[in-house]
C-alpha cells in the first residue's frame, strides 16, 4: 500500500489547527464535488481522496496514529502490541536493550512478512484493508422511493440500491468493498455517508413531514373544501368555518417513509396561515364595515 500524504491532499501544513483542515476540505469538496464535474473521472478521484484526508485528519486519534505510522496507521494498535510482545521476549532471553532504529524497521517488515523477519510467530499476521470512506449527495425527493445507484470509488463502478428513507448524515456499510487484505487478510469496508439536501416546502423531522398552507379569510371563516399539496401528489383536505391563524391538522401516514419498513409512512403536519386580502375595492370595504357594525 503507497503512502498517502492527506496533509498534502487537503493543502495543509502538518501543523495545521482544526479549523484549517475543516476549511480547506470545504473548499476543495465544493470545487471537485461530482454534482460540478459531471462525468469527470478525475474530479470524482479527487473527491473521494479529499473525504479519506477529512476523515483521517479531522478525527484527532487517527490523525495521531496517521502522523506516527504513515500509510500503516489503520493498524497502529496491532503494532504496538506486537513491538510490546517482542519488547517482553528480547528482555526475557537476556537482550538487555529495547529497540534499534534498525530494529523498529525490521519489526514492520516481519508484520508484513518482508526481510529476514518475514513471518512472526506462527505465520504472518493477517491484516484486514483499509475502509474506504465516501460521500454521497442527494436531495429528499431522490430518497422517498427505494432506487439504484451506481457509485464510483477508486475507479470501481459499484451498484447500490438506496432504500426509501435514508436520513441525513446516515452511514450504511459495504462490506468487502473497501482495500485489499494484507498477507492475504479480508479486504476492508466501504462506509458511504450520506448528504441530503431539502429542497422543498417541506420540513423534515424522523419520519414526519411539516408544512405550512395558506388559507384566505373567507375560507377560514365559512370553511370549504381546499386541495393542497403533500410530498407525493395532493390531497383535499375539508376545513372547519372559524378556523384560527395557526391551527395545525395532522394527515396520518402522508409523511415520509419509515427506513426499511416497506409501506410505513410518518404522518404530514400542516398549520394554516390566515391570509389577509389587500387592495380591498370600495364596495368591499363598504361590507367590511358593515360586518364590523354588526359585530
Amino acid at each position: 500500500m503507497a503512502f498517502i500524504d492527506y496533509y498534502k491532499i487537503l493543502g495543509v501544513a502538518k501543523t495545521a489547527t482544526d479549523k484549517e483542515i475543516k476549511t480547506a476540505y470545504r473548499k476543495l469538496a465544493r470545487k471537485f464535488h461530482p454534482d460540478v464535474n459531471p462525468n469527470n473521472e478525475a474530479a470524482k478521484k479527487k473527491f473521494q481522496e479529499i473525504n479519506e484526508a477529512n476523515e483521517v485528519l479531522s478525527d484527532a486519534e487517527n490523525r495521531k496514529k496517521n502522523d506516527k505510522y504513515g500509510k500503516d496507521w489503520k493498524h497502529a494498535e496491532e503494532f504496538e502490541k506486537q513491538q510490546q510482545q517482542q519488547s517482553q521476549q528480547q528482555h526475557y532471553q537476556g537482550a538487555g536493550r529495547g529497540f534499534s532504529e534498525n530494529d523498529y524497521s525490521d519489526f514492520f517488515e516481519s508484520m508484513f512478512g518482508g526481510g529476514s523477519g518475514g513471518r512472526a510467530r506462527g505465520g504472518s499476521v493477517k491484516f484486514k484493508g483499509q475502509d474506504y470512506n465516501a460521500e454521497l449527495h442527494l436531495n429528499l425527493k431522490d430518497v422517498y422511493k427505494t432506487h439504484k445507484q451506481t457509485l464510483t470509488v477508486n475507479g470501481k463502478n459499484i451498484r447500490l440500491t438506496i432504500p426509501a428513507g435514508v436520513k441525513n448524515g446516515q452511514i450504511i456499510k459495504i462490506k468487502g468493498h473497501g482495500g485489499a487484505g494484507i498477507n492475504g487478510g479480508p479486504k476492508g469496508d466501504l462506509h458511504i455517508k450520506f448528504s441530503i439536501a431539502n429542497h422543498t416546502k417541506f420540513k423534515r423531522d424522523k419520519n414526519n413531514l411539516y408544512a405550512t398552507v395558506d388559507l384566505d379569510l373567507y375560507k377560514a371563516l365559512l370553511g370549504g373544501d381546499i386541495t393542497i399539496e403533500i410530498f407525493n401528489g395532493k390531497a383535499k383536505l375539508k376545513v372547519k368555518p372559524e378556523t384560527k391563524n395557526g391551527t395545525k391538522i395532522k394527515l396520518k401516514g402522508k409523511g415520509f417513509p419509515v427506513y426499511k419498513k416497506e409501506g410505513q409512512f410518518g404522518d404530514l403536519y400542516i398549520t394554516y396561515q390566515i391570509k389577509i386580502p389587500t387592495n380591498l375595492t370600495a364596495k368591499e370595504k363598504e361590507l367590511v364595515e358593515e360586518l364590523a357594525k354588526l359585530r
